[in-house]
């Protein structure tokens, strides 16, 4: 997943508060983290570098990232300054999403995903 900023440097350190690492490959314009159980990308790139025609308002699709703890995840979210989307929702079977705007104008959801968690469990046996 990638993510634009205007404010490059603000955005690379505010995703590094968030999930407490640096990023594990600098470029001019472009850090990217590793992130998760499998070590999913996340990169987070200078608007200037967006493709012509790339909305600068929040919109589009939604990735959600499975969290083990979907309220904490929200609350630490809030607390550092991304704005609320859409409240925690439960969609049934166990899935619950919610979504905030980061700072810098960007969508992300987070869930409790239970196909994820088998998914993991099969991984790891």
């Amino acid at each position: 997943m990638n993510v634009y900023a205007a404010d490059h440097a603000a955005a690379s350190r505010w995703y590094a508060e968030l999930l407490g690492i640096e990023p594990y490959f600098e470029r001019p314009g472009y850090h990217e983290f590793r992130i998760g159980d499998h070590g999913q990308e996340l990169g987070i790139i200078d608007r200037r570098y967006a493709p012509e025609g790339e909305p600068d308002a929040p919109g589009g699709a939604v990735v959600h990232w499975h969290v083990d703890d979907l309220t904490g995840a929200v609350d630490r979210l809030l607390a550092l300054g991304a704005t609320l989307r859409q409240p925690i929702t439960e969609r049934g079977a166990g899935f619950v999403t919610a979504s905030v705007v980061d700072p810098f104008g960007n969508v992300l959801g987070v869930m409790t995903n239970p196909h994820y968690l088998e998914m993991l469990a099969r991984d790891r046996a």
